[in-house]
């Protein structure tokens, strides 16, 4: 026997809940209505039709954040269920598409989307005119699970069940400085002089020193690092500025003239991997698919020899 449920006993409206979601998540009223790509009015109306439609108070005003009331918390796991299950929906509703055309969203690093994918989305629009393509470079991994976007290029495998994952190539990292930071620090460039230069470090910043040590084999500190930020494209203009030293990809460091390899055949280089992510669902798509296996063919074409060509000094 079926249980039938009593639709007249639910007495709100989903795009309501769905706005009492994202501002849960995101903390605020602006925040929320920058995710859903609406006005702040708008959102703040939908928040109080909700509260009016349930007859409970969701949100308390903290400085100019929002904080969940007792009944807001009670609400949230039950709303977020919601929100998991309608992206399910939309996600097998995409997955079925036939159609080539369409919007695609890529994410990947930010030196990958600024170095590695400009010439690879320009051929993909030469050859696919009808795919409109939005890319987003961040260093914070997007959840594919919450569609925050369809492909990902990661240096991970993921690990949740949604999601598949194909390993297209290994890449090496090491430490590259200017030519005539070299100079200023003295050569020939020994393993002490190293240990003495400039760094421009990642955060958090003593993991930085914990790796690089353990990597090249220095005996650098916290000292050592004159710059620290989390961004790859900082780091890299930064070194071509003749800053410091910093670990930059092989592919970008043996192209640049006037940047050299330092203590190359003495450290060993951080070898890292490149997997092209998905989510399951949308794998049934033509458009992702045609997309996945494009972006796999050309990632897998090496970016860079692994051994250096001889460049010019400046």
């Amino acid at each position: 026997m079926r249980i039938r449920m009593d639709w007249r006993s639910v007495k709100f409206d989903w795009n309501r809940a769905r706005a009492f979601l994202v501002t849960a998540e995101e903390g605020s009223l602006s925040a929320a209505a920058r995710a859903l790509g609406m006005t702040q009015p708008t959102l703040g109306r939908q928040v109080d039709a909700l509260e009016e439609e349930l007859g409970v108070v969701l949100f308390e005003r903290a400085g100019r954040g929002l904080v969940l009331t007792p009944s807001g918390l009670e609400l949230l796991d039950q709303v977020r269920r919601m929100g998991e299950a309608a992206t399910g929906v939309s996600l097998t509703a995409s997955g079925q598409t036939q159609s080539v055309e369409g919007s695609i969203r890529i994410t990947a690093s930010e030196i990958e989307a600024l170095t590695l994918l400009p010439p690879i989305i320009a051929k993909l629009r030469r050859e696919a005119p009808g795919i409109n393509i939005e890319v987003l470079g961040s260093n914070v991994a997007a959840d594919l699970r919450r569609r925050e976007a369809d492909i990902a290029i990661r240096s991970f495998r993921p690990t949740e069940p949604e999601l598949i994952a194909k390993k297209i190539r290994e890449s090496t990292a090491r430490l590259f400085a200017s030519s005539d930071y070299l100079d200023r620090l003295g050569r020939p460039v020994t393993l002490e002089k190293v240990n003495g230069a400039d760094f421009i470090g990642y955060e958090p910043p003593d993991t930085f020193v914990h790796s690089l040590n353990e990597m090249v084999g220095l005996s650098v500190s916290r000292t050592n690092l004159k710059v620290i930020s989390p961004s790859t494209a900082m780091h890299w203009e930064l070194v071509k500025l003749g800053v410091g030293l910093s670990v930059i990809p092989d592919r970008l460091g043996d192209a640049e003239r006037g940047v050299e390899r330092v203590l190359d055949g003495v450290a060993k280089p951080l070898v890292f991997p490149t997997w092209l992510t998905t989510h399951r669902e949308l794998n049934t798509s033509r458009r992702v698919r045609f997309v996945f296996d494009f972006l796999a063919d050309e990632l897998a074409v090496p970016a860079a020899t692994s051994t250096p060509a001889k460049k010019p000094r400046r």
